[in-house]
């Protein structure tokens, strides 16, 4: 399921608190800051998206996110390959590796990353 690109921040927020409080939500989000009311709508949003959950404490509700951020993040990547790369990986990695311009350090890293998997098979 895709969220929008505010429920995505605020669902950076709560991967790194793990578990938060609407207040505490609030209180980590960069100036200026929303109105409460918008956050719990954002929530409400994501919780109907199955992305985030949260128990009730007494009269209050804790949220947690119910998938992990390199989850979700595999499957945008997947989504941008598909649309911008014809799904194809390999014409992605090869975008990759030219337009970010990687110093000989970082692309041995990923030659051995890329040793691994194929090691796997």
């Amino acid at each position: 399921m895709k969220l929008s690109a505010t429920e995505e921040q605020l669902m950076h927020h709560l991967w790194k608190l793990k578990r938060a409080y609407l207040k505490e939500l609030l209180a980590v989000l960069p100036d200026p800051k929303p109105a409460k009311t918008t956050v719990a709508t954002l929530l409400k949003r994501m919780i109907d998206k199955d992305m985030v959950g949260y128990e009730l404490h007494g009269n209050s509700r804790q949220y947690y996110p119910k998938v992990s951020k390199r989850g979700y993040f595999g499957k945008k990547l997947r989504r941008m390959i598909d649309s911008y790369f014809d799904a194809s990986p390999a014409a992605f990695a090869s975008y990759f590796a030219e337009s970010t311009k990687l110093n000989r350090t970082q692309l041995e890293e990923l030659q051995e990353i890329i040793n691994r998997k194929l090691e796997e098979e």
